[in-house]
């Protein structure tokens, strides 16, 4: 429970709460006690320290570091007791700078955490204690002389906490912008991944459409074909068997269809959504009607693939194809290659940059890149990148698609497609055709 409270609890803008143990950094303390002790040390071996290194005078250089440990927690309260120690240390030593690191490290912190205003009052508080005490009240308390600040001394100190504090501040607006940066890019992938939920909930949606052509299709085609073999029962024993046979063809292909199209919708299933009056014999037609010059290129063996990998690399070329015509400079062709390997298809669509066109320009080509201000565009009643690589992962096989060196685009798609045997006998075909 304290866990997820830290977690919740709203953090000071510029600096990260912390409630464990040690909430400041070991590494400033270490660095501070460092340069007190040795910084001391070295005045004490120039006769600058008037009194023996003993137990106090260490303790006095160590007040400080040790109190950072609690910086991040009491960031004014440390600077205070840093600043204590510093002065109580100073009223028997020389100026020097290396006595004075854990108070500047303090309000460093305080500025940070944004308490700049608490910065600078303590740092005007322990400068005019300083003062008072080596200026002032010398005489009083009997302070040896070369403790005393000089103009030079005197002027540098309040340079040197004012230049701490404004760092501090320097650091903690430097911290809110990282802070709104990383938030920014985290909503542009909130939305990316947003929009591309959406276009599979619109793929998948269409796929239901879809479910209805199918069921539509076989189901009148059964019915028709039930007629026929009522019809012929008596008088023509042999036509009404292969009206039978064709409802047993029909009705099959029904199922395998529906368990397709329903393996999408439910992604655990292993099928994809198809149409069996779509596939790579109508590729023909596809390229025929698109708009501007298209290559194929068939590599392998061809053979019958699997309805639904058949109807997916379809739809995979139509979309690309479309995507072409819709982003692709004026001039601009297509290049399809097909390859049939013993265990699966592989489809690649390339459109290359048109001659005299930059290579910056034809970036955009196809889908162009997935970001907020340029995402990829549904065609054909599909859904882009997003839509494309569904089909395919439903298959079992994948999608890459990434702009190529010269400014063009390349789409590539593997899909499982293990060799079919070729289709049943055709003698039923007659009987659907007429219906």
């Amino acid at each position: 429970m304290e866990y997820v409270a830290r977690q919740e609890a709203p953090r000071r803008p510029g600096w990260p709460q912390r409630r464990g143990p040690h909430p400041g950094w070991p590494g400033a303390v270490l660095a501070a006690g460092l340069f007190h002790v040795l910084g001391a040390r070295s005045v004490a071996a120039d006769g600058g320290v008037f009194r023996p290194m003993d137990l106090l005078s260490y303790a006095l250089l160590l007040v400080g570091p040790l109190a950072l440990f609690w910086r991040r927690r009491y960031p004014i309260t440390v600077a205070a007791v840093a600043a204590a120690a510093s002065i109580a240390f100073a009223t028997f030593a020389e100026p020097h700078w290396t006595y004075a690191v854990a108070p500047v490290i303090a309000l460093f912190t305080a500025a940070r955490a944004g308490r700049r205003r608490d910065a600078v009052l303590t740092a005007a508080g322990a400068y005019t204690a300083y003062l008072l005490i080596t200026w002032v009240f010398a005489a009083y308390l009997d302070l040896n002389i070369h403790a005393r600040p000089d103009l030079r001394v005197a002027l540098l100190l309040p340079a040197g906490l004012a230049l701490a504090i404004v760092l501090g501040g320097a650091a903690k607006v430097r911290a809110e912008h990282m802070a709104e940066m990383m938030k920014v890019r985290a909503e542009r992938a909130r939305a990316r991944a947003e929009q591309e939920r959406r276009q599979t909930s619109e793929e998948r949606l269409r796929i239901a459409r879809e479910l209805h052509d199918v069921l539509g299709h076989h189901l009148s085609l059964i019915n028709v074909q039930a007629g026929v073999g009522l019809h012929l029962m008596d008088n023509h024993p042999e036509q009404a068997r292969e009206a039978l046979t064709a409802i047993k063809t029909a009705s099959a292909e029904a199922l395998r269809e529906v368990r397709a199209v329903l393996g999408v919708l439910r992604p655990e299933e292993e099928a994809a959504p198809r149409q069996p009056a779509l596939g790579l014999d109508r590729l023909g037609e596809l390229t025929a009607d698109a708009g501007l010059p298209v290559t194929v290129t068939t590599a392998g063996q061809p053979r019958p693939l699997p309805p639904e990998v058949d109807r997916a690399a379809y739809r995979i070329v139509q979309e690309a194809l479309t995507n072409v015509r819709k982003h692709a400079a004026a001039g601009a062709a297509a290049q399809i290659v097909i390859e049939y390997a013993p265990e699966a298809v592989r489809l690649s669509v390339r459109n290359d940059r048109p001659p005299g066109q930059s290579a910056g320009t034809g970036r955009r080509a196809l889908f162009g890149h997935h970001t907020p201000a340029q995402p990829a565009p549904p065609a054909g009643g599909g859904s882009g990148i997003a839509g494309m690589r569904a089909r395919a992962e439903t298959l079992g096989g994948s999608l890459d698609a990434a702009s190529t060196p010269d400014g063009g685009f390349l789409v590539v798609a593997v899909l499982p497609a293990a060799a079919t045997a070729p289709a049943p006998t055709a003698e039923p075909e007659p009987v659907p055709e007429s219906a």
